[in-house]
Parts: C-alpha cells; structure tokens; sequence
C-alpha cells in the first residue's frame, strides 16, 4: 500500500511541476512587472513628479500601480522636451530590461547647448564676446543654483563638475565658425531659456554689420580679387 502512495505522490509532484512551469512562462509579462513594481518601491529609481526616459520614451511620472506605472508624454513631436498632452502606461517589467534616466533624481539640472554658424568672413571674436554676455545675463543664475544641487547630489552619487559656469566653444566647419554655448538648465524650462537665448542673439547680431549667420547656399570665389594677396592665382 505504502509502495502505492508512494508512486501516486511522484506522479502529483510530477504534474504540479509541470503546471508550475507552464504557468510560469504564461505569465512571464505578470511576474516581470510585480518585480518591477517591487524594485521601483524598494530601489526608487523614479517617483511621482520626476522626469525620466525609458524605451526611448520620455514623459512626467503622474502614477505608479503595481504592474505598470503612467507618465505623461513629452517630446515625441514636440520639441524641447514639453508635454504632448499624452498619457502613456508603461509596464513595471521594463525597468528590469531597458535602461533608465532620471531627469531630475539627484541632480535636477541638465546641459543644453545653443549652435550659432556664422559665415568665414564674420567678426567671430565680437561674436564669441557677445555670446558670453547674453549668458551671463540669462543663464549664469541657473548656474548658481545648480552649484548647491551638486554638492547635495555629490553626498550621494559620484557626480562632480569643475566648471558649472556658461561657456562658449568654438569650431571650424564646413560652412562657417560653429559658436557653440552650453550652459546648465532645468530640463522643464529648456524651451523658454533656448528662447531667451535666440531673443537676445538675433537682437544683437542685428546691431553688428559684421557678423552673420552661415546657411546653405551657392557663391562664386574669384581668388584673384578675393583671396590673400599671397595666395592669389
């Protein structure tokens, strides 16, 4: 009798492994996003509030259930990261698969850069002057913000910056002199500084006979009436 039971138990055990493992790749999706549930309660990459980026997919945290978590959508479309007025549920299971960036976790400032090509012929030395000035005026309070935001975040994550500070860059390409600013910005008002930026460069630009900006186009180059004397053909 005992021999009986004994099989009957293997065979039981036998058949609730097999259930077992069939239910387990049914509801992989499932199981997947209750960990990742559990991971974003325990681990807190993002909370309600925060900005972040995920699957190629950027938008505002306004819920976080347990088998998916919502946001709404910026970007996409619409340019300079504001809000395209969708709501998107992602599953919880992603954030164990794909990598994730938090706008504003730790340090809630970002780097923007602002590209002005100006032809060969301009003043660029005026204009890397001028450039330097609007951010000053503009952008170089943000960057005393930000000076506190880094050392609170540098108590917790290895995030050090030298120079917090607007600066200018230059380039030579293929059309013109790339002046290139770069400066720190709320990622929510990166539209509205970029704004402000072009506001203030157009304006002066327009006061200076000898600066212009670069664009496609088609001339002709007489070397023998344009070029330098020494080069001249």
């Amino acid at each position: 009798i005992a021999r009986i039971w004994i099989e009957g138990i293997g065979s039981i055990f036998s058949y609730l492994g097999i259930l077992s493992a069939g239910l387990a790749i049914a509801l992989t999706d499932t199981i997947a996003n209750l960990a990742g549930w559990l991971f974003i309660l325990l681990r807190r990459p993002f909370q309600v509030g925060d900005r972040v980026e995920i699957g190629g997919l950027a938008g505002d945290v306004i819920d976080i259930r347990i088998f998916q978590f919502s946001v709404l959508e910026v970007g996409n479309w619409v340019d300079a990261d504001q809000s395209t007025g969708r709501i998107v549920h992602i599953p919880n299971g992603k954030v164990m698969r794909e990598p994730l960036a938090n706008y504003t976790k730790g340090f809630r400032y970002i780097w923007h850069e602002v590209a002005i090509l100006l032809t060969f012929e301009s003043n660029w030395q005026e204009a890397k002057r001028l450039l330097e000035k609007i951010a000053e005026e503009k952008v170089h309070q943000l960057s005393e913000d930000a000076e506190e935001q880094i050392r609170q975040a540098a108590r917790k994550y290895m995030i050090f910056y030298g120079k917090l500070t607007p600066k200018v860059f230059l380039a030579v390409k293929d059309s013109g002199v790339l002046l290139t600013l770069r400066y720190l910005v709320n990622p929510r008002r990166r539209r509205s500084t970029e704004e402000e930026v072009w506001e203030s460069v157009l304006e002066e630009f327009a006061r200076n006979d000898d600066i212009d900006f670069a664009y496609p186009t088609v001339r002709y180059y007489d070397n023998r009436s344009e070029g330098k004397k020494g080069l001249q053909a």
